[in-house]
């Protein structure tokens, strides 16, 4: 079984396009594994994926992308869905970082960190996840740092994505500053 392709179709249907697998999300992004495997059963690839195959694929994956609970599993972080996924504000740590595109530095200085395409803006919490990241868009990106904890005392709500990621759903301009 290759877990990286599964993490990738449970991942797309999950964060993505759940109605192309005909899947009901509650408010927290959660679906029934029975009913996730009855889905990726209709494609024969994924014909003989079972729930233990799941456990693997988390469990192979370093990025935490999906979590099981309770018969239900979820995308962590990285949804586009139209509707929002209701996440618990925490404490983040007092420093955070983005890396983005040089092309993007001036406008995100000046207006702030927005999600664009997905609900939540994506934060990391070392400089090297945030390199990978915004090397996806330029390969010199730009590493951007997050006062995260004067943010959240000023009431900017954060959510814990995984061990490396945070979410939040807008960072104004005055909590960034060019790394």
């Amino acid at each position: 079984m290759d877990y990286a392709k599964l993490s990738k179709e449970v991942s797309y249907a999950l964060r993505h396009a759940p109605w192309e697998y005909e899947l009901e999300l509650d408010e927290q992004g959660w679906v029934d594994i029975e009913q996730l495997l009855h889905s990726l059963h209709q494609d024969k690839k994924w014909e003989s994926v079972g729930a233990e195959d799941l456990d693997k694929m988390i469990a192979a994956s370093d990025k935490q992308r999906h979590e099981l609970a309770e018969g239900r599993i979820r995308a962590l972080y990285g949804h586009s869905v139209p509707q929002k996924i209701i996440k618990q504000n925490e404490t983040p740590p007092p420093v955070l970082y983005h890396g983005t595109a040089r092309e993007w530095v001036e406008t995100i200085l000046h207006e702030g960190l927005k999600p664009m395409k997905r609900q939540y803006v994506h934060f990391s919490v070392d400089t090297d996840t945030a390199k990978l990241v915004g090397g996806r868009k330029d390969s010199s990106p730009v590493i951007l740092t997050i006062d995260a904890g004067r943010a959240a005392q000023e009431g900017i709500m954060f959510y814990h994505g995984n061990h490396n990621i945070w979410l939040a759903d807008y960072i104004p301009p005055e909590f960034i500053t060019d790394l």
